[in-house]
């Protein structure tokens, strides 16, 4: 059976890929499945960096907004949605193209992982799934080889899948094993998108200081008021900061550096993963125009689409 081709997007927070995920849906008869494990609650708009209706021009997005903060999301869960998602767009006749940065989520629905049907705790998963993303493989590593030191031999740090099962296993019992060496489910051709340290750094600053003028405190004290406070969701980079000074124990000075630090350091930590996790066409974002990096990239999309003929499927 023949694969459903994807594009995909990925790369740091701030580095254009949701306006690059845009002009490729605009171009190539596309929507947009968002890969992103913070955009899928209701109420995170800001500090998600969710894509606004006039962002948007018309393209259809798929996975935002789907459930509330209180509501944990494996990416089991994730997998299912997302699939189901793009499955249905090729079916319309239209090209998926999924975006985002969250290498972990991505990576399940681009390949052909088996989750274990036995019941699992979703907000342990959920909770581990997070750490991952946000303080990086290392440590979760090094939390594994402090509970069970023989299975972390077994299992290289970069392999997230993996250490987060093992930790499930050692933290509330057996979980069965996922596949390490899956393979591809869809037939992708993947772009990460990055820029130069200095560039993408100051990009960030800009972008922090954008949300905060555009109301993140604000989303921050209704999410609070709304009994969100205690959830996964609100320990999400961009949130979390925040919180200390709306409960007046942070000054406004030093929550927006500390917001400018972290998301520099998570920027950092998604290349890293994307380096290790993904064998794709690095795009350049910060050197030359916006247009000229994405002219590279819709050259690279027209070939693939030319050789799965989707110009001569029937479009709506």
């Amino acid at each position: 059976m023949e694969k459903t081709p994807v594009i995909v997007i990925v790369g740091p927070t701030a580095v254009g890929k949701t306006k690059t995920g845009i002009e490729l849906a605009k171009a190539f008869n596309g929507e947009i499945v968002s890969g992103d494990s913070v955009q899928v609650y209701r109420g995170m708009d800001i500090g998600s960096a969710k894509v606004t209706v006039e962002e948007a021009e018309g393209i259809p997005h798929h996975l935002i907004d789907i459930c509330d903060p209180d509501e944990p999301m494996s990416v089991a869960k994730f997998q299912q949605l997302a699939r189901a998602a793009i499955d249905d767009i090729y079916a319309r006749g239209k090209l998926p193209i999924l975006v985002g940065g969250t290498g972990l989520y991505i990576r399940s629905i681009l390949y052909d992982y088996e989750f274990t049907e036995r019941p699992v705790d979703e907000a342990l998963r959920s909770k581990l799934e997070q750490e991952a993303e946000q303080q990086g493989a290392a440590v979760l590593h090094e939390r594994l080889r402090s509970l069970d030191p023989r299975r972390a031999e077994l299992i290289h740090p970069n392999n997230v899948r993996r250490v987060i099962r093992a930790l499930e296993v050692a933290l509330q019992g057996d979980v069965q094993a996922m596949d390490s060496a899956p393979s591809e489910h869809y037939a992708y051709k993947l772009f990460v998108l990055h820029a130069d340290r200095d560039v993408l750094y100051e990009r960030i600053n800009e972008r922090v200081d954008v949300m905060l003028a555009s109301g993140l405190i604000e989303e921050v004290e209704r999410l609070l008021e709304s009994g969100y406070g205690d959830t996964q969701a609100m320990r999400a980079i961009g949130y979390k900061e925040v919180v200390p000074y709306v409960e007046g124990r942070m000054s406004e000075e030093r929550m927006r550096e500390t917001l400018k630090q972290h998301t520099r350091q998570f920027a950092k930590r998604q290349l890293t993963w994307f380096r290790h996790q993904f064998d794709g066409i690095w795009v350049d974002m910060g050197r030359k125009s916006f247009e000229l990096s994405y002219k590279n990239i819709y050259d690279e999309v027209e070939g693939f689409f030319r050789k799965f003929r989707l110009f001569e499927r029937d479009i709506d």
